[in-house]
């Protein structure tokens, strides 16, 4: 899955915030990661009217009528819920503009490309899901992710290159990321959703599982730190049994003297060496068959602690309408022309795969075409005219 996501870094934040704001009437003097932000009377929105201080970062914020501006803080998260609310759905067209996406394992290989032509055939629609990701343990500090997928609403294909083109339109110029509203319907929209949740689901999986093992050796650490120290109280509850038992043993020589006086004294004191005891023996004993049993109850607190916590949210859904046909590249080597065809859907590149015609291993970016003389050959297969 190709990796359509943005970070929610600290750039990201502040430039989303800029425009939101801009986009409620909102005026902003900055002054070295100091805003002062001013939302009119009027403004659609939860924000107060009036004057505003916004401290770019991890800074003191929400002290003194300033409020911090990073991804976790609540002035970006509640500004970001309400954009997702007041625009949730969206359509934009995506045209095959004056340059084609050449496949690279044609850039970047021997072969120039003369001429392209792109012949549409037919319309498509598809339907790209705008999604948060949140991936929070204990020992791994929250990190989140806005990732994009996008599924043809006809075929479901999973449509990982028309995701970024829609990141790389939107977050470029926004005037041409208007359209409308989607037309499809609701429950459409539905089914479209879980496919684009299963795919974005898949595409982490991977991350996740890396996260999941970093917790997991974060949690071994702490449990191995907790025994360990477990142990030592085991070794110090041995010691003092040992201590006690053996003055317990002498003072019952004690009591077998004549001294009336030193025997009640040697009694008494043996009792309360025997309470003590009796208490060191019990929690040792109840130590060391905790110890036996890897410390269950433990162990399962601190895993439980260290456990993931993946928040999907869909935040945004926009329909794409998108031209699928094909592309006729001219390629020519020393004066000879040959030309391919392959599928095309704008926003998408390249449809179709194309084998060498010697070792009919796929051509791509790691071995490309190299020679069109004797049919369409890769870099492994070096052209050589047969004798």
């Amino acid at each position: 899955m190709t990796d359509a996501a943005i970070p929610v870094t600290q750039s990201t934040v502040e430039w989303f915030t800029e425009r939101y704001l801009h986009s409620l009437g909102c005026s902003i003097e900055k002054n070295e990661g100091h805003w002062k932000v001013t939302v009119p009377d009027g403004a659609d929105s939860e924000l107060t009217t009036g004057r505003h201080t916004l401290i770019c970062g991890e800074g003191p914020g929400e002290e003194n009528n300033t409020e911090s501006l990073h991804p976790e803080s609540a002035f970006f998260q509640r500004i970001l819920r309400e954009a997702a609310e007041r625009c949730p759905t969206g359509k934009i067209s995506i045209e095959v503009g004056a340059e084609i996406n050449v496949p690279n394992w044609i850039q970047d290989g021997a072969i120039e490309v003369q001429d392209v032509q792109f012949t549409p055939y037919y319309d498509r629609t598809a339907i790209v899901f705008l999604f948060r990701v949140g991936i929070e343990t204990v020992s791994e500090y929250q990190q989140e992710l806005l990732r994009a997928v996008a599924v043809d609403a006809r075929s479901e294909e999973h449509l990982p290159q028309l995701a970024e083109t829609f990141l790389n339109t939107t977050s470029t110029d926004t005037e041409k990321a208007t359209g409308g509203r989607p037309q499809l319907a609701e429950m459409e929209i539905r089914q479209l959703l879980d496919t684009a949740r299963d795919r974005l689901l898949d595409g982490i999986e991977d991350r996740i599982d890396e996260i999941h093992q970093e917790a997991s050796r974060a949690a071994d650490a702490e449990v191995e730190e907790y025994r360990q120290m477990q142990q030592q109280r085991i070794q110090e509850l041995e010691d003092e049994y040992s201590n006690l038992s053996s003055k317990i043993e002498e003072l019952s020589e004690a009591i077998s003297s004549d001294d009336q006086d030193a025997r009640v004294r040697a009694l008494k004191k043996r009792k309360e060496f025997k309470s003590d005891f009796n208490k060191i023996e019990t929690a040792l004993t109840d130590l060391q068959d905790r110890r036996d049993r890897g410390f269950p109850k433990r162990q399962r607190e601190i895993r439980e602690r260290h456990s993931l916590d993946v928040q999907i949210t869909p935040l945004t859904l926009t329909e794409v309408v998108y031209e699928r046909g094909e592309i006729d590249l001219d390629l020519i080597e020393d004066g000879l022309t040959r030309t391919v065809t392959l599928g095309y859907g704008s926003g998408i590149g390249a449809t179709d795969t194309v084998p060498c015609s010697s070792c009919n291993e796929e051509f791509d970016e790691r071995n490309p075409i190299q020679s069109i003389k004797y049919g369409l050959r890769c870099r492994n297969c070096t052209v050589k005219p047969e004798q």
